[in-house]
């Protein structure tokens, strides 16, 4: 199924997000099928339950994909399933969303937690705040920002907080390192969660991938210029097809 792209939403927002960019790639190839899987809705922020329940649920031998969360979870079930992978796409992900030691390209801890809190408080008040997060650095932050959120689903707070804690213990560097197969990481130079640095740091990481900064945008960059990261994509996807 070289022809079939899987793409997973990001924390919170569901799978809106990611409509826009769908249609703009299937505009661009009437071959492609892209499919946008809703994340996993479980009581559990065990990393192996969240990748049963993608692995068991997904097609095999297609590529994956995702924004932020979703391509974090990508990038560990394409290193589990190997050669049943065709390829990855992560946009706007980190190895790891909370900045230690071993990756300080990232979310400070001690803001994580107050995230993280405030969400146990009050998830909607959380999510919106989430939403203007997600819309730093595009053109008009609060009209995207309200998109974001209007289009969210009704997710249950203690199932916000899951993905949370999911987010917090994530570091996919081996997996990444793992994986043999082709890939492609797109990162946002205004993005507010995800520092731009974590391009260069995941460069050094993965010399042989490919890794791009878009300089002028946002973690939302997928929402705000669907067609442009959609003809990064099928480039990157056209060019490994032709190996």
């Amino acid at each position: 199924m070289r022809d079939r792209l899987i793409l997973l939403p990001g924390w919170g927002l569901g799978i809106s997000p990611l409509e826009p960019l769908a249609a703009a790639l299937q505009g661009l190839d009437e071959h492609l099928q892209v499919q946008i899987e809703p994340l996993p809705v479980l009581a559990s922020s065990d990393l192996d339950e969240w990748l049963d329940e993608l692995d068991a649920s997904l097609p095999d031998n297609a590529w994956l994909g995702g924004w932020s969360l979703g391509g974090m979870l990508a990038s560990e079930l394409a290193a589990r399933r190997g050669d049943r992978c065709c390829g990855l796409v992560t946009l706007a992900s980190n190895p790891c969303f909370v900045a230690h030691d071993g990756w300080p390209s990232a979310m400070p801890g001690e803001t994580f937690d107050a995230f993280l809190a405030g969400c146990n408080a009050d998830s909607q008040v959380t999510l919106k705040r989430f939403g203007l997060l997600c819309a730093k650095g595009a053109e008009d932050p609060r009209g995207l920002a309200r998109l974001l959120v209007s289009g969210a689903p009704n997710t249950p707070s203690p199932v916000l907080m899951t993905g949370l804690e999911l987010l917090a213990q994530m570091d996919t560097r081996e997996a990444l390192l793992a994986f043999r197969g082709p890939q492609l990481h797109l990162f946002a130079g205004m993005d507010g969660l995800v520092p731009a640095e974590a391009a260069s740091d995941l460069l050094t990481l993965l010399p042989d991938v490919e890794i791009g900064l878009i300089e002028q945008a946002g973690h939302a960059f997928l929402l705000e210029d669907p067609h442009g990261v959609a003809g990064a994509i099928q480039a990157f996807l056209h060019e490994c097809g032709d190996d």
